[in-house]
């Protein structure tokens, strides 16, 4: 993993670019245990927050060094409140998706592309400034 990543930061020069590539990993690994916690018969909201937690965790440390070159800590805790926001939108739409009987699978796929751009836009405005 260590030499991916390495790769991913010594030849892009594009933020978004390295953003992009460094979530969709990580959006495969946060797909990958929501999935198992729908399939384990868990409820959405609790199958997602599972999912979020095990990527933020994960993530940040990613996210501030490859992404944004940053080695702050303290933007830790912006970088919650972030997630937070992208939680609450994600278990929003997952809710409505739900309303209209859209197979949780389906929804949490749909929304991958959407919530990773907002991420994105206020990691760059809020986190990494």
């Amino acid at each position: 993993m260590k030499l991916i990543f390495g790769y991913i930061k010594k030849n892009s020069d594009l933020q978004f670019i390295r953003f992009l590539v460094v979530g969709v990993l990580n959006t495969l690994f946060g797909y990958s245990i929501f999935a198992l916690f729908i399939y384990l018969h868990f409820y959405f909201i609790l199958s997602f927050f599972f999912s979020m937690f095990f990527v933020i965790v994960c993530y940040f440390y990613i996210v501030c060094h490859i992404v944004f070159s940053s080695h702050k800590v303290k933007q830790f805790y912006r970088f919650i409140v972030v997630y937070v926001a992208v939680y609450l939108v994600n278990v929003l739409a997952l809710y409505i998706f739900n309303l209209f009987s859209v197979s949780n699978y389906i929804a949490g796929a749909i929304l991958i592309l959407p919530l990773a751009c907002l991420a994105f836009i206020l990691q760059k405005i809020f986190v990494f400034v």
